[in-house]
């Protein structure tokens, strides 16, 4: 009988022709291995030789030929190790843009417990921004700064009424971050109600040196000094709070002034 003659399969009963059942894939006669091209065994399960499996066998189960190398675990490592990268590229994505959202503005900035921001008043919660803006700018740490400003500004603006130093430290918030508008218009409402009020000229000069006016900054410097002495002796809280700045004008003011 010749590898074309019709003949029945030895392992499914099927009629069949060829090396191999068409229906099963048990070699029939003539057939050869896969692997290593030695004879089969007529309804052979596995080749004599190199011991391959075949047919159905090697449909269910087709381990590597003697002395193959095995199937390489690169391609997995590889996979491996980008979706880890993934996660920490995600990770450190989410700390720097959406993390700061979700986290609260009252964290500490040196670690330590969070103060509880149920028992903080708006006001209380809006200073507490103020300072992390300003902490931020003072480090050079622009990307946390400028999403904290915009936070603080809406605060500020969010609350009922606003004293001196409330616009104050809003306008100064607008100011670090580049926002030349809203600072100067803070500034104005304070000398509006207090015109030698001397946040309201510290602001005023400020916000004049943002947006490159350096004449209307000379004109708030020279009014800075003027009103200096007299404010001065007001002793306002605004004033102890902020006297670093007040001072840091003085001096801008004392180096420009005619």
């Amino acid at each position: 009988m010749t590898n074309t003659d019709a003949t029945i399969c030895h392992n499914c009963g099927a009629a069949a022709s060829g090396r191999f059942c068409s229906s099963c894939g048990t070699p029939l006669a003539g057939a050869q291995c896969w692997t290593c091209k030695a004879p089969l065994a007529t309804g052979a399960k596995f080749c004599q030789q190199c011991g391959s499996p075949v047919g159905a066998t090697a449909r269910r189960a087709s381990p590597p030929a003697a002395g193959a190398a095995p199937p390489s675990l690169l391609p997995w490592v590889i996979g491996g190790v980008a979706v880890v990268v993934m996660i920490i590229l995600v990770a450190a994505r989410s700390s720097t843009t959406t993390g700061p959202a979700q986290a609260s503005a009252a964290m500490p900035l040196g670690g330590g417990q969070a103060p509880d921001l149920s028992t903080m008043t708006p006001r209380e919660r809006a200073d507490r921004l103020f300072n992390r803006v300003m902490s931020y700018h003072e480090r050079g740490v622009t990307d946390s700064m400028q999403f904290f400003a915009d936070m603080g500004i809406r605060a500020y603006q969010m609350l009922p009424s606003l004293d001196a130093d409330g616009r104050y430290d809003m306008g100064r918030i607008a100011e670090v971050s580049g926002r030349g508008e809203i600072a100067r218009a803070q500034s104005d409402t304070i000398l509006r109600e207090s015109p030698t009020h001397l946040l309201g000229l510290v602001l005023g000069a400020r916000a004049a040196r943002l947006t490159g006016d350096n004449a209307a900054a000379r004109r708030y410097d020279r009014q800075l000094l003027t009103a200096e002495p007299a404010e001065r002796q007001k002793d306002l809280v605004e004033y102890q709070r902020h006297a670093a700045d007040i001072d840091e004008a003085l001096r801008t003011a004392r180096g420009q002034a005619p």
